[in-house]
């Protein structure tokens, strides 16, 4: 069996992240009362090992922005004291003047690989996130995104169908950065049209040679473990990247809203062709995110 690496997943403290404290807000992923609790370290870590995962990807799970470091510091402490490979993905405000003062202290600790700042934003409210739909296209944020190069840290990238294009001349103006699109796109308008813009965007986005697409999150929308739907999607987007510029991540505890890691787990390995779980399971995510590299 191949080793897994899970190139998405968050733990937590209740406490440190405001929108899992005070009156429940809608939320993309829907109702979340048994995800509004600590997630810690050990209990990823028993959700995931039986289920052959042995090195992941902690991607930042929206702290105050003020406390990135905070986070980092937390998801350190939590891979030093179990002794599990944990590389990060932390906040950085890439709006800011100039990104390189917070990216020098992302730096410092050498568990960092990447960063992400959310993009996607969405005519439904309840999908919005983002100030507005063109921030890939912002001179700023394409300046500070640019600037990663200089740190060889990545840009996960989090856009909708209708983003897509801004998104891959943010990649094109960044040729020296990789970018890890989240989710496979977002698919969630599941009409004809919907298919069909997602997967033009998705076409867009292959050519360019930087962007990599993650399997994650794929129960979002559906709020299922849904393995006809997640055999779709990693249909289309192999098709479309490749199996060497694909990379598995589970997204929990999110996902764990709705199924169990085995579930998730096996509903991705029955949907990627075994000829190239390695790369999709293993292989892309250790180049990608640098793994086994200080």
């Amino acid at each position: 069996m191949t080793a897994i690496v899970d190139a998405h997943f968050h733990i937590w403290r209740q406490a440190d992240l405001p929108w899992l404290l005070g009156p429940m807000q809608p939320r993309i992923f829907g109702p979340y009362e048994p995800i509004r609790r600590d997630y810690p370290v050990e209990e990823y870590l028993a959700d995931c090992r039986p289920n052959g995962i042995t090195e992941a990807v902690y991607v930042q799970a929206n702290w105050a922005p003020v406390r990135y470091l905070d986070e980092v510091a937390y998801v350190s402490q939590a891979s030093e004291e179990t002794g599990f490979p944990i590389a990060i993905v932390a906040y950085a405000d890439m709006l800011a003047g100039d990104v390189r003062p917070q990216l020098d202290e992302l730096a410092l600790n050498g568990r960092v690989r990447g960063v992400r700042m959310q993009l996607h934003w969405h005519e439904n409210t309840l999908y919005r996130f983002a100030g507005g739909p063109d921030l890939a296209r912002d001179p700023v944020l394409t300046a500070n995104v640019g600037r990663l190069a200089e740190y060889g840290f990545s840009f996960d990238l989090q856009v909708f169908a209708g983003q897509m294009a801004g998104a891959a001349e943010l990649a094109a103006a960044c040729p020296d950065v990789t970018f890890v699109l989240q989710h496979a796109g977002m698919l969630e308008d599941l009409s004809p049209e919907g298919i069909a813009a997602w997967r033009d965007g998705m076409a867009v986005l292959a050519e360019q040679p930087n962007i990599t697409s993650k399997l994650s999150g794929l129960g979002t929308f559906l709020r299922r473990n849904d393995a006809e739907h997640i055999a779709f999607i990693a249909a289309q987007t192999l098709t479309l990247f490749g199996a060497e510029r694909c990379l598995f991540g589970s997204n929990f505890p999110i996902e764990k809203l709705w199924t169990s890691y085995a579930e998730l787990i096996g509903a991705h390995r029955a949907a990627v062709p075994e000829g190239v779980h390695a790369a999709v399971f293993n292989e892309t995510a250790r180049r990608v995110y640098r793994l086994g590299q200080e």
